[in-house]
């Protein structure tokens, strides 16, 4: 059974409206924590009760959850990270006690990459009451599948690329530096990094020009399934068509395809193949 209500901490993009649409589906009342400068207004119109919370007041978080019967929540969509860079963020986003003892408590002595930081976040909102979840749970249907997901036939050359390109990616993952590749003839042609895939993409058809290239995106080997599933959507097809880009290879299961039908039928229209592996 599910619950009767579940907590939900919003970042920017289509995410969070899957999951609030398929939490509500499966009966529950969604609480929306939005965090401030990320969520977008129209997720509102998706959720129960909706809230704007600020991204280092995790405090304020538990407070609404609780009031409103919360124990389970899930973590989704992004935060632009280059906020957290800008000058007097100290200030634009000055840290209540929670914050802080996350900071200099659960990540004294650890590595402040992006899966500690989260997972000390989870292990200070399990402190509150609140338990962070399996963020694919509500919204299954659209992770990847096996095999070929479009009628659109990969180039003779994918498989040797996808064999080239897996471990790299694969690698990227382990190192927290990225979760995708671009590759062509066995030879790398970009990696991502903290600019995400979009940029990642442009990047590779601005140095292939002849195009026919790959992108393989992966989980990390150790993907903690509560934060930062990887994704591909409609934006994603686009951008490969505009640059060239021929296939699309997927981890099965663990890559989550954002609005999965429109999304390969769109691939389908921009001659771009999606491999699930």
């Amino acid at each position: 059974m599910s619950p009767d209500a579940l907590g939900l901490i919003a970042g920017q993009g289509r995410l969070p409206y899957l999951v609030a649409d398929g939490a509500r589906a499966a009966g529950c009342r969604v609480i929306c924590a939005a965090l401030a400068d990320s969520a977008e207004a129209e997720l509102a119109g998706h959720v129960d009760v909706f809230r704007r919370c600020s991204v280092a007041r995790p405090g304020s978080w538990i407070r609404l959850f609780r009031r409103h019967g919360v124990h389970e929540a899930i973590m989704v969509g992004r935060v632009a990270k280059v906020q957290l860079y800008t000058p007097w963020r100290i200030i634009r986003y000055l840290p209540d006690w929670r914050a802080f003892r996350i900071w200099y408590g659960r990540l004294r002595r650890r590595d402040t990459r992006n899966d500690t930081l989260l997972g000390a976040v989870a292990d200070e909102l399990k402190t509150g009451g609140i338990t962070v979840i399996d963020s694919t749970q509500y919204c299954r249907e659209h992770l990847a599948g096996a095999g070929l997901m479009t009628r659109t036939e990969p180039p003779r050359t994918v498989r040797e690329d996808m064999e080239f390109g897996w471990p790299i990616a694969k690698e990227l993952g382990r190192l927290d530096i990225g979760q995708a590749v671009a590759v062509r003839e066995r030879e790398v042609i970009a990696v991502e990094a903290i600019e995400g895939t979009a940029a990642m993409i442009e990047r590779a058809g601005a140095l292939c020009r002849k195009g026919k290239w790959t992108l393989i995106k992966v989980a990390k080997p150790s993907q903690d399934l509560r934060f930062d599933v990887p994704c591909i959507g409609p934006d994603t097809i686009r951008d490969m068509a505009r640059y060239q880009g021929a296939c699309v290879v997927l981890e099965q299961g663990k890559v989550l395809i954002l609005d999965k039908p429109e999304t390969l039928a769109l691939a389908d229209s921009l001659g771009i193949a999606v491999l699930g592996r």
